[in-house]
């Protein structure tokens, strides 16, 4: 799921507030979230 993520991210198909939608619903980790966007978001 993180790759399939990061690569729709870099390809402008998925933002910010839908990957963290993700982290709510336990498909990725707030790290791999932080990774994706290369940013902490507290």
């Amino acid at each position: 799921m993180f790759e399939r993520l990061k690569q729709r991210y870099e390809r402008k198909f998925v933002r910010k507030d839908q990957l963290q939608r993700y982290v709510v619903l336990k498909k990725i980790t707030q790290e791999e979230y932080e990774k994706i966007v290369k940013e902490k978001e507290f």
